[in-house]
């Protein structure tokens, strides 16, 4: 499967954005090209689907400055991190993980939702996890998703030949908690 949806991120983006995306990194990352590296390259964790479709969702929100910028500029604060910090963190990851989910959905794949922090507080905040059912359930009724999320999540659709994939019942709070 990763190798199907790799193809598909070539097919679309690869050429057109000088954009790789490769697996087996200890941590995902985004990479802008430089004088060693001739493309722009999107790592995704070990051979996960659900981090190659997490990367790929930021890769499709990130706009044109953002993608200049190592990480697309974000900071990472490592695991144990304190709650107000993971307040920061859970705001910046809102849509990237409600097009994750979209994303999950046109593979036919269950979504899992991901606070990333293994080490202090890893359960779901009811709140969090409400905000990227609503995104989601946004994108699916009255459209608005970035360009290249709206065209990644059409071919993927495509590809694996999930119908509906805007249909808001896939989007709901007990599917993820």
């Amino acid at each position: 499967m990763l190798a199907r949806i790799s193809t598909i991120f070539e097919q679309e983006f690869g050429l057109a954005t000088n954009t790789k995306l490769l697996g087996g990194a200890d941590e995902p990352v985004y990479l802008p090209a430089d004088g060693e590296h001739g493309c722009n390259r999107l790592f995704y964790r070990e051979d996960y689907l659900s981090s190659a479709l997490h990367e790929i969702a930021h890769w499709c929100i990130a706009g044109e400055a953002r993608r200049k910028l190592e990480d697309f500029g974000y900071w990472y604060n490592p695991d144990g991190r304190t709650a107000e910090q993971q307040r920061v963190f859970e705001a910046a990851e809102i849509k990237p993980q409600a097009l994750e989910w979209m994303f999950s959905v046109a593979c036919g794949q269950g979504f899992r939702l991901s606070v990333d922090n293994l080490e202090g507080d890893s359960s779901v905040n009811h709140h969090f996890a409400a905000a990227v059912v609503d995104q989601a359930r946004l994108w699916s009724e009255k459209g608005g998703l970035p360009p290249r999320g709206d065209q990644f999540l059409s071919r993927l659709a495509l590809s694996f030949k999930v119908a509906e994939v805007t249909n808001s019942a896939h989007y709901q709070l007990t599917n993820i908690l």
